[in-house]
């Protein structure tokens, strides 16, 4: 539990955001459908997750990893087993957790989506919900607000199921007292390093050791096939670039589509809530109603203490401080009754007393926005890129299979396809045949398929081009090769002094470590050992700057019966260092918890929750039963 909290500080929250994350893009919706039969790689509770689905998250997965990674990485390298099973297994438990938010009948009211979408970051402009950012980023889901909503409704519903197990474990004070003190328990350590460095010159390499390395690796010191290539690129976004978008065909575009761009009719109010849920009893229904009531007259008598009087009655957390306000809202945003009595208002007028799921509502409307179309100048620029995408695709769908003839039927040089398409010829830089972490190939060449057909017999001996390969949507790329390089074993006397390196070392790390662990058992057994400890310094389980995790458990697993005590681990940087314990300071907790152990109390907390969260899906995995389809699981289609 100790290596937990140095190395997942974070995990449980992690977890809960990658979890759910996917259901903010796709909607529950696509998790409890039926994905029907034939392609089917896994069913859970008798709901299908198809092939489709799959390759779909595997798509979206490779895209998160190449944008933190910073650049291209090939599809192979992101397709392995085990990447497909942890997909699957990311799909599932969505899933299940989807089926059993449904089964539970975890809803989300009006009022609750309408606060979220309002109070979202994303949305805000000047402190303020915008409406135009809203509809830009519903817009570009290609989704109606509708859809939207309805999905960001059942994402809040998970969401509260998930919280709902995580907060429902509370940890034992005395409990976490114990773990507290064990991390915070500090000790002061003094440090000395055999270094592989030190034994070096002990090691001389024979001139057959070297033979007998060299010949037993020889895989290792071969130059791989290389290609320096030319290629031709035909793509949407290009194409979109190409074409340029009149004035009069902006304004036709406009006014064919002017419903598209307006924005619906929108008001303000402020309220003042009691609360008196479909669950209240007779006596609390009646009770909040004669609040409400009684609130309702003195509002009658002075109006403007409306503000005053909701943050001093009001029951609506979001909206007390703020006097009440609610901001501006549309239709489709609020409960029934509440939306009816809003847009039955006038301004400055007050509600009666409303009824709803959530109790009873005094109601003031303070602003009205008129239906209105966004000005041709506001949206000028989002029509012409509409329309270049427009003209794009359509543009693409035409060259695409001309370009692929083209570049086939011309296979000796791809000059004609670039004049023939108005497309740049590109070269690339030297590159080897497939790829990696360590030796990436440039973009586009990571494409798998795209990479083996330029190092193909045809392509290298042959010198044709490949043919046009889809190593994007919508994006085409055709290449031939300009110069090659065969794979070759570099000779034994090129290669020789890096061998001997790396004999050297490795023997040295050897007796370094043979050393240090002969050292160290002397000293546990009482002997003398001549030794420049550095200077001493205190350490805890969450607080060692410079020590590796291994380093620390070592540390604290030494026995400290009798001091000194002493540890040794072998070094991730090489060699083994030895560890003196001189002082064992116990921690002492204060009659109120510090930052820190305020920090580690919550983590504690959190652990529990952690350990508490996976019993339960285990729990859920026996009610709703899941199956695997491994034929198609380890299926030959791959992400492209």
């Amino acid at each position: 539990m100790f290596d937990y909290i140095r190395n997942n500080k974070r995990i449980v929250q992690v977890f809960l955001a990658l979890i759910t994350l996917p259901f903010a893009f796709w909607g529950v919706e696509s998790y409890v459908r039926n994905a029907g039969g034939g392609n089917d790689v896994a069913s859970v509770g008798g709901s299908k997750i198809s092939q489709q689905e799959l390759l779909q998250a595997l798509r979206d997965q490779q895209g998160r990893m190449r944008q933190q990674l910073g650049r291209e990485i090939p599809a192979e390298m992101l397709d392995s087993p085990e990447i497909r099973r942890a997909v699957l297994d990311s799909l599932v438990n969505q899933r299940i957790l989807a089926l059993h938010a449904a089964k539970s009948g975890v809803m989300v009211g009006d009022a609750q989506l309408g606060a979220t979408i309002q109070s979202a970051p994303d949305f805000q402009e000047g402190g303020k919900f915008s409406r135009q950012l809203y509809d830009a980023y519903v817009g570009s889901l290609n989704m109606s607000q509708a859809q939207f909503e309805q999905r960001l409704r059942q994402d809040l519903s998970l969401r509260q199921t998930l919280s709902a197990v995580r907060e429902g474990r509370v940890a034992a004070r005395e409990g976490s007292n114990r773990w507290i003190a064990a991390l915070q328990e500090d000790r002061d350590v003094s440090e000395f390093a055999f270094k592989p460095e030190q034994f070096a010159a002990q090691v001389k390499p024979s001139a057959e050791a070297l033979k007998a390395y060299y010949e037993a690796n020889r895989k290792a010191f071969e130059t791989p096939e290389q290609v320096r290539a030319e290629y031709l690129t035909l793509s949407q976004d290009l194409l979109a670039a190409q074409i340029t978008v009149g004035d009069q065909e902006i304004n036709n575009w406009y006014q064919g589509q002017i419903d598209r761009y307006k924005q619906g009719e929108e008001r303000r109010a402020s309220h003042i809530l009691l609360l008196a849920g479909k669950d209240a009893s007779a006596a609390d229904v009646k009770a909040a109603q004669a609040k409400a009531e009684d609130i309702l007259q003195q509002l009658k008598k002075a109006p403007t203490d409306f503000a005053k009087l909701a943050k001093q009655y009001s029951q609506d957390p979001g909206s007390a401080e703020k006097g009440g306000d609610l901001n501006w809202f549309a239709r489709g945003m609020m409960v029934k009754p509440f939306e009816e009595a809003v847009f039955s208002l006038k301004e400055n007028e007050l509600s009666g007393v409303v009824r709803s799921d959530f109790g009873f509502h005094i109601i003031k409307l303070t602003g009205i926005k008129a239906e209105r179309a966004k000005p041709l100048q506001e949206v000028r620029a989002e029509i012409a890129d509409e329309l270049k995408r427009q003209g794009a695709a359509k543009k693409y769908a035409e060259l695409a299979e001309a370009f692929g003839n083209t570049v086939y039927e011309q296979a000796d040089s791809l000059k004609p396809a670039a004049d023939k398409f108005k497309l740049p010829l590109q070269q690339s830089p030297w590159f080897a045949k497939g790829a990696s972490v360590a030796s990436p190939a440039p973009s586009p060449f990571g494409n798998q398929k795209l990479n083996a057909a330029l190092f193909s017999d045809d392509a290298v001996k042959n010198k044709r081009n490949t043919d046009a390969v889809e190593v994007a949507p919508k994006t085409l790329v055709a290449a031939r090769v300009l110069e090659y390089k065969a794979a070759a074993l570099q000779p034994l006397e090129a290669v020789k002094a890096d061998i001997e390196k790396r004999l050297v070392r490795e023997e040295a790390l050897k007796l370094a470590q043979k050393e240090g662990e002969a050292a160290l058992a002397k000293l546990l057994k009482g002997e003398p050992v001549n030794l420049a400890w550095g200077a001493p310094r205190g350490i805890s389980r969450v607080s060692a700057p410079g020590l590796a995790a291994p380093a620390v458990r070592a540390v604290f697993a030494a026995s400290v019966a009798k001091l000194p005590a002493y540890a040794g681990v072998a070094s991730a940087a090489g060699g083994y260092v030895l560890y003196r314990i001189a002082q064992v300071k116990p921690f002492v907790a204060g009659a109120e918890d510090n930052a820190q152990t305020k920090s580690l109390r919550e983590q504690y907390a959190n652990i529990l929750a952690d350990e508490d969260f996976s019993a339960w899906l285990a729990a859920l995995r026996l009610r709703y039963p899941v199956e695997i389809n491994k034929t198609i699981l380890e299926s030959k289609e791959r992400v492209q």
